[in-house]
């Protein structure tokens, strides 16, 4: 009985010794299970935000010491703003997750002279498209969607050797016709605008205020990185009579730095670098702060000019397309315009930064590297920042008897209604020192066949009557000259004949053989439903023939660029 009591008792102890293990196991597996929790909270963007940074702040308590650098100047005239501590934004765009955003584009139809012989659209000397579709090919190594592809923007990125306009107006117009290289039964008109050129000694002084983007979402080398690099390029171009501020917004928005002169350089790039992303993106109150300090600075007779820096992501306050459209158009009252450069990839924001240029009465570029960079603030920079010229309209009436059909190629976002063409109170866009634009219609003569556009019922109280005539078409400019914002617009007008502008493609000059290749590869990378035999060889070969002096280089890179998309196309069939 004693060793069986015994042996039960060690049972017990077995028992009770296994239970204490399973209980220790079950321990350390939940343990181990909680660690691994709350390792996955870090990154949980759902967690609260911290109210010091904006961000989670489980992801704060990982750079508790990695707050930002950046210092904002208080000032009376910036209500002595101090912005809270940002941490540094942890690198969210990856290329898995894309939120970039584009107008959708549809190419201009043709239109039967006829019915529609009037064509109203404003200038463009935008070139953010040609810089975004280069990041695509050479970056991506994929063709760009179509809707990154703005034509006008791409024949606009080149310099042309037009003439430098002369005498009473600031602008100057050429014309040129020849064979369309993609139909042979169609011809080619090119409308060719040069503005004056005014030396930089004699600029009026610039007040430039800098509206830069510093939220989280420019955390990324190819944005405030970028943007403070290329800062160092435009500080060389200033001169003493030059000031420039600089606003930043994030959470919320400061002065970085008051209204300092041109010389000053050490100064203003000190306040450039002490520039560091963190926080959302208040870019609404950023733009009316910028606003009231270019404002307070403003120079009569001067160029007044805010330069907005940003991926166009805003997120905080006034966010939203058509509220900062209003926004925008109400400020430019004061006569003050509006430049945008574009950075990064991944939440690029490209619509909205075209709208905002387009309704302040400025440029938009994208920088993607800093050869763009110099490209934009260091060789075209009083170009891009000085008007000599706004709301500049082109308005074409073709004569239906020497034209069938014709089409505007691109500029698909800057038409405007006919009657708009004499209303001065109908924004259009601005010309700056030494630049030109560039466009082409395609037409249709009587001999040639159709397009099948779809005719209109007859109208029953009126009757066409044709003037006789040969002309080509009349051409009609109409531009403002930059002063106190309540100007009147002035009037150029000139008839054109066919017989003495056409030329066969091959005695046309090297510019406009060049500029076909541009429009061509466009359709070509917009697959336009209106390229017709368009193809890259043929591109290819006219841009090569057609490079000339190519002094920056620019022209060989478009050939470089054409040879990727030749390549990426055909491997991908």
């Amino acid at each position: 009985m004693s060793d069986q009591r015994s042996w039960k008792c060690n049972q017990k102890n077995q028992t009770r010794l296994h239970f204490l293990w399973i209980l220790f196991l079950c321990c350390f597996l939940l343990a181990i299970i909680a660690g691994c929790a709350s390792e996955d909270k870090i990154f949980d963007t759902t967690a609260p935000s911290s109210p010091e940074t904006g961000l989670p702040e489980a992801v704060y308590s990982i750079v508790p010491n990695a707050h930002s650098t950046m210092a904002l100047a208080g000032s009376s005239k910036a209500g002595g703003f101090v912005p809270e501590p940002q941490a540094p934004y942890p690198g969210q765009y990856s290329p898995d997750y894309n939120t970039e955003e584009y107008d959708r584009i549809v190419d201009n139809p043709f239109l039967k002279a006829l019915d529609n012989p009037v064509s109203t659209f404003s200038i463009d000397v935008d070139t953010a498209s040609y810089s975004n579709l280069r990041r695509y090919l050479m970056e991506d190594y994929e063709l760009p969607p179509k809707d990154v592809v703005r034509i006008e923007e791409m024949l606009n990125y080149f310099e042309y050797d037009y003439p430098d306009a002369v005498g009473d107006h600031p602008v100057n117009a050429q014309f040129a016709l020849s064979p369309a290289p993609w139909n042979s039964e169609h011809l080619l008109f090119r409308v060719a605008i040069a503005a004056k050129k005014i030396p930089t000694d004699d600029l009026p002084a610039s007040n430039l205020v800098f509206l830069i983007d510093s939220s989280g979402s420019m955390y990324d080398d190819n944005k405030l990185p970028l943007l403070k690099r290329s800062m160092r390029i435009m500080a060389e171009q200033l001169r003493p009579q030059d000031r420039v501020s600089i606003v930043a917004y994030a959470g919320s928005a400061g002065l970085v730095l008051e209204s300092t002169p041109g010389n000053k350089k050490e100064k203003i790039l000190a306040a450039f670098d002490s520039l560091e992303a963190g926080g959302s993106t208040a870019g609404g109150e950023g733009i009316q702060l910028a606003y009231r300090i270019a404002r307070e600075n403003f120079i009569s007779g001067g160029n007044n000019r805010v330069i907005l820096c940003t991926d166009g992501d805003f997120n905080v306050g006034v966010s939203s397309t058509s509220e900062l459209e209003r926004l925008i158009e109400d400020k430019r009252k004061d006569n003050i315009y509006l430049t945008v450069l574009g950075v990064g990839v991944g939440n690029y924001k490209d619509s909205r930064m075209e709208t905002l240029a387009d309704k302040g009465n400025g440029n938009y570029a994208y920088i993607d590297t800093l050869m763009e960079a110099n490209k934009v603030l260091g060789k075209e920079i009083w170009g891009n920042l000085f008007a000599v010229a706004k709301d500049v309209k082109i308005q074409i009436e073709f004569n239906p008897s020497t034209v069938r059909e014709y089409r505007l190629i691109g500029y698909e976002n800057r038409l405007l209604a006919r009657e708009d063409f004499n209303d001065d109170t109908k924004d259009a866009g601005e010309m700056g020192s030494g630049q030109t634009v560039t466009a082409f219609y395609e037409l249709v003569p009587p001999q040639a066949a159709p397009t099948g556009i779809v005719s209109p019922d007859p109208l029953v109280f009126q009757n066409t009557n044709l003037v006789p005539s040969d002309d080509l078409a009349v051409f009609r400019l109409r531009y403002k000259e930059p002063d106190d914002g309540a100007e009147e617009s002035k009037l150029v007008e000139t008839r054109l004949n066919a017989t003495t502008l056409i030329k066969p493609l091959a005695e046309s000059d090297e510019d406009f053989r060049f500029a076909t290749a541009v429009a061509e590869f466009g359709m070509l990378l917009r697959d336009s439903p209106y390229k017709g035999e368009a193809s890259w060889s043929a591109v290819l070969e006219r841009a090569q023939n057609s490079k000339g002096k190519d002094y920056e280089g620019y022209r060989a890179e478009f050939i470089r660029l054409v040879e990727m998309a030749s390549i990426i196309a055909n491997s991908d069939k």
